[in-house]
């Protein structure tokens, strides 16, 4: 059984920074893509960014470009979020999702697993 645990939001100023972290059991981490969705009051859950297993290929929302990045620690069934410059805009609660396809995929269908996701909340 697969279970993955966020840890890491809270509440920040504009401007500052989180880093957000999910722990995954299971023996096959390394070879789930990860991803990390955001889900504000109202929205639909969307993509904030993707890693495939080897930690070569991966995505950014144009939201989240130049400001957050996702990498991985397959050795410690960890993925990351670094999430800088933080806009109230980014508050939301934000989900960690595996996916057993060794492909990055954008949309909240494609991926098998959630955790129960960890709030960020960024005040003005």
């Amino acid at each position: 059984q697969v279970q993955l645990v966020e840890s890491g939001g809270g509440l920040v100023q504009a401007g500052g920074s989180l880093r957000l972290s999910c722990v995954v059991s299971g023996r096959t981490f390394s070879t789930y893509t990860m991803a990390w969705f955001r889900q504000g009051p109202g929205n639909e859950r969307d993509v904030v960014a993707a890693i495939k297993w080897g930690g070569g290929s991966t995505y950014h929302a144009d939201s989240a470009k130049g400001r957050f990045t996702i990498s991985r620690d397959n050795a410690e069934n960890t993925v990351y979020l670094q999430m800088n410059s933080l806009k109230p805009e980014d508050t939301a609660l934000y989900y960690c999702a595996a996916r057993k396809v060794p492909m990055v995929a954008i949309t909240a269908g494609s991926y098998d697993y959630w955790g129960q996701g960890t709030q960020v909340t960024v005040s003005s």
